[in-house]
């Protein structure tokens, strides 16, 4: 039996939908309601008296380490800040440890999140399984920036507007950088990457079939101080269309353009819905007070 085993996860296959909205919804079929992946690890036999003294050591020996580096943190901390937001490092192991359809839910409104303050409905229309963290999942500039801070895996899924006329794929990376690290990586982080487009996710058999690096239109990226991940996003029409430049999102966004990205929303929709996985993985972490005494009873 080996030391330390995790079971895999696997894909969830590939919603079929084309059409409108209400048809994709009714058209999804049964998915693992509670993905779980949780590590495993073997427990031996012991002797009592080895037990409590083992114990006794290991119990002053994490007091003497917590507090060594408790006072690491508090040094690197901000004057007036905590030296880790309250769930930082319950979000290190979200990417196993939550369902998918929390991830990822299967539908995801987005209040305000069209132009002109336009509301959004999301369908998710395929899911691909966790990945390493690689050229094929991650942009290259985003990889080389995060493998230094421990990148550890990458979720991806893709999900079609109400009309089922755009496509749009979202990235969730998780890494191991210290809250000290995470409050700096995401400032200019678009900025300094460029034009380091994410990749498209692709669903055989769904409006996204035709979804690739050609047809990438709108994109956008964020790593929130309070979350040991970055979230990313990219948009694209669902006919297929080639696109020239995929553009970052505040600049598809910005008043008077008149090219197809600009008109159709997918800079909005590319910023937005990276804003609403945020509050998904924040309200992961910390439920609201209501959940908590739900549970509780």
């Amino acid at each position: 039996m080996p030391h330390h085993a995790r079971p895999h996860a696997t894909p969830f296959g590939h919603l079929q939908g084309h059409g409108t909205h209400r048809a994709a919804t009714a058209a999804l079929p049964p998915e693992t309601p509670a993905e779980t992946t949780t590590r495993l690890r073997p427990v031996r036999e012991r002797r009592t008296g080895r037990a409590i003294a083992v114990g006794v050591c290991a119990v002053l020996g994490i007091g003497l380490i917590g507090g060594a580096l408790a006072g690491v943190w508090l040094a690197a901390a901000e004057p007036g800040e905590p030296a880790e937001p309250a769930g930082y490092t319950q979000a290190k192991d979200l990417w196993h440890n939550a369902p998918v359809d929390t991830l990822f839910p299967r539908t995801l409104a987005g209040p305000a999140a069209g132009p002109g303050g336009a509301a959004r409905t999301w369908t998710r229309i395929v899911v691909a399984p966790d990945a390493a963290c690689s050229p094929a999942v991650l942009a290259k500039g985003l990889l080389a920036t995060l493998q230094p801070l421990g990148c550890e895996r990458v979720l991806r899924a893709t999900y079609t507007d109400a009309t089922a006329s755009s496509v749009i794929t979202v990235g969730l990376v998780f890494t191991r950088a210290e809250a000290a690290t995470q409050r700096t990586l995401g400032q200019g982080l678009t900025t300094r990457l460029g034009q380091d487009v994410p990749p498209a996710l692709s669903g055989p058999g769904t409006v996204a079939a035709r979804f690739g690096a050609q047809q990438r239109a709108g994109w956008w990226l964020n790593a929130p101080t309070d979350l040991p991940v970055v979230v990313t996003a990219v948009s694209g029409f669902a006919d297929g269309r080639a696109v020239d430049a995929p553009q970052p999102a505040d600049r598809a966004m910005t008043a008077g353009r008149t090219d197809a990205t600009a008109q159709s929303g997918l800079g909005h929709e590319a910023k937005n819905i990276t804003l609403r996985f945020e509050q998904l993985l924040r309200t992961a972490v910390a439920p609201p007070e209501k959940d908590k005494r739900k549970d509780a009873r």
